[in-house]
């Protein structure tokens, strides 16, 4: 009686084992396994924006388009301004552009960042554009410009002169299109109301000669006058 006894308890267990490796199977089909995030193939990888791409590199960045025009930075500046609640700095930019073909604009703009001075000036340069005639190279005659303090004067040169000007009056004639041209600027050096000067001149410009003549004796006359 003793041993069976024992080998049915021995048969017990067994059978108690077999049932618990089968409940743990049960338990874990039930479980739902966690998601594993798929892996990606070469072709498949993520580029740049989230995007997938199918060789496995991320799109290159798009080239700038090619501008008709010539930009030309003269001057960057630094400007405080007094607010309430203290001093604001800005940046200013000059800027003068130029497609060397009879259009030739300048323009100023203001920024927290030299970038951002600088697109403002090309924006506003670009929507004021001045169309100028060239003829051989140089002006029709001579002409005179002033703005505040400066006054530009452009005299028309002969072919293989060569623009004969310094600063910023040589970059607004080299940027409009011109290639001989005799320029004399008088009165204030500052780089804005030069530019100035010398695009009222241009603008001056006309089909005829008249009036001009005295402008220029206008101008000779206060270059020799004692300061």
């Amino acid at each position: 009686m003793s041993d069976d006894k024992i080998i049915k308890t021995s048969k017990d267990i067994k059978l108690e084992e077999e049932k618990e490796a089968d409940i743990a199977a049960d338990i874990e089909d039930v479980i739902v396994k966690p998601q594993e995030a798929p892996v990606l193939k070469v072709e498949e990888k993520i580029g740049r924006g989230g995007k997938r791409s199918h060789d496995g590199r991320s799109r290159a960045p798009r080239e700038k388009e090619p501008s008709e025009f010539e930009e030309k930075m003269l001057a960057i500046d630094r400007v405080t301004r007094v607010v309430k609640g203290g001093r604001r700095m800005r940046f200013r930019a000059l800027v003068v552009i130029g497609d060397k073909k009879g259009r030739v604009g300048f323009g100023l703009g203001k920024g927290n960042e030299v970038a951002g001075a600088s697109a403002k000036a090309i924006n506003r340069a670009k929507k004021r554009l001045l169309h100028v005639e060239i003829i051989d190279g140089t002006i029709l005659h001579d002409t005179y410009g002033h703005s505040r303090g400066s006054d530009v004067l452009l005299k028309s040169a002969k072919k293989g002169r060569g623009i004969i000007a310094g600063g910023s009056v040589r970059t607004v004639l080299d940027l409009a299109g011109f290639s001989d041209v005799v320029a004399k600027s008088f009165g204030s050096s500052n780089k804005i109301n030069t530019v100035r000067a010398t695009m009222d001149a241009l603008m001056s410009l006309r089909s005829d000669k008249k009036n001009h003549r005295v402008k220029r004796e206008k101008v000779e006359e206060k270059k020799e006058s004692p300061k």
